[in-house]
């Protein structure tokens, strides 16, 4: 299967820049959730785009990746997979749910690709990010493909 897949975490198509990770982030329930909802589409444009300094700046150091084939990587291997070119011609999701528990979040998701040579695929992801002195930073994501 694609390379992108193995990493994919939350999949849409974004339009518009990246959203800067700052200590200024919201501290309201209802401003976590918009900004939560900013960083998924803005991971989700990084993975689109192969942009590896996004990284950098939304992960936490101790970030785990668990891959569609069941391997876990740390934060560095999880960015030098995403340094790769994407191999998609696009990339959406659905079912976006957010769920806020203090200083801590998981937001799963169903994903929708197309590769570059044409064959549609599907995947499901969770994403679990925490609050780190006012800005939250992805920790962990598991990824799975669904068979069609």
């Amino acid at each position: 299967m694609i390379r992108v897949l193995g990493v994919l975490l939350p999949a849409i198509v974004v339009a518009g820049g990246a959203i800067p990770v700052t200590g200024e982030q919201a501290a309201r329930p209802s401003d976590d959730h918009a900004v939560l909802a900013r960083l998924n589409d803005d991971y989700v444009r990084a993975v689109f785009t192969s942009d590896a300094a996004r990284f950098e700046q939304i992960l936490a150091a101790d970030f785990r990746n668990t891959n569609a084939d069941g391997t876990i990587v740390d934060r560095p291997a999880f960015i030098a997979q995403i340094a790769k070119p994407s191999n998609l011609k696009s990339l959406a999701c659905d079912d976006v749910e957010i769920r806020i528990f203090g200083d801590t979040a998981i937001i799963h998701a169903r994903t929708v690709y197309v590769t570059s040579d044409g064959r549609p695929g599907t995947g499901r992801y969770t994403d679990i990010w925490r609050k780190q002195d006012g800005a939250w930073l992805a920790v962990a994501a598991h990824v799975t493909r669904l068979v069609r």
